[in-house]
């Protein structure tokens, strides 16, 4: 399948989980710099008729091993939202998103913002989690992109930070390293998306946790977000 057959075929799910989620309007993505989701319509009650949406999906056969569909979580009205490649272990238990060891990291990197995971909006590319924690496969891509598609649409976060190389090479369509891919900004449909490394490879290489800090003071920046001093120990 190619590039382009891809994307039409993304776009056809995106219609029809629109669809199936009872909503008759399909939302454009353009939309004005600066706005975050809190202006406008309230997203509320269209998150909540996805979620549903999304929890009762049989479209691929992640639903015959999952515990629990991993929606997502955080403020409706984010105007920061972090995408991951998949539920884990711990998520698909619990039925949130990175609640295991690079779960709690993400919550310091939140934290270290100034911000509480209540204030973001966390979710994953996949719902379900892989057998093993194997790599999505394309199929399940194809299948399972749409429903972020319209949970982007409906939060309208200012900045997405995509975490790790799965997530930022799959939302920018690239096979560009994140190495380089992050420390730049970079257009998603309309939104500001920084790719950065995923907080399981800060785990195993702390030497990144350097870079990251960097990428998030470039989000915060361009969020107008002061981040407060750290206190010395």
């Amino acid at each position: 399948m190619t590039g382009n057959d891809r994307i039409i075929r993304v776009f056809r799910d995106a219609v029809e989980s629109e669809m199936l989620s009872g909503v008759s309007e399909i939302y454009g993505q353009a939309r004005k710099a600066g706005h975050g989701g809190r202006q406008g319509k309230d997203p509320e009650e269209g998150v909540k008729r996805l979620e549903k949406s999304v929890k009762a999906c049989v479209k691929c056969g992640l639903a015959a091993t999952r515990k629990n569909v991993v929606f997502g979580e955080g403020s409706y009205g984010a105007d920061l939202m972090f995408v991951g490649e998949a539920p884990g272990g711990d998520e698909d238990e619990q039925g949130r998103p990175f609640v295991g060891r690079a779960g709690k990291l993400l919550t310091k990197i939140i934290e270290a913002l100034g911000l509480e995971r209540e204030d973001v909006f966390i979710a994953n590319i996949l719902k379900c989690r892989p057998p093993g924690n194997r790599n999505p496969a394309p199929g399940e891509i194809d299948l399972c992109t749409p429903y972020l598609l319209r949970q982007i649409e409906l939060i309208k976060p200012r900045v997405i930070v995509a975490l790790g190389k799965f997530a930022a090479q799959t939302l920018l369509q690239s096979d560009t390293p994140i190495s380089r891919l992050r420390g730049n900004f970079h257009d998603y449909h309309g939104v500001k998306l920084m790719p950065t490394y995923h907080p399981a490879y800060l785990l195993r290489n702390p030497g990144g946790k350097k870079d990251v800090w960097n990428d998030m003071k470039a989000v915060a920046k361009e969020l107008g977000i002061r981040i407060p001093e750290q206190k010395k120990k």
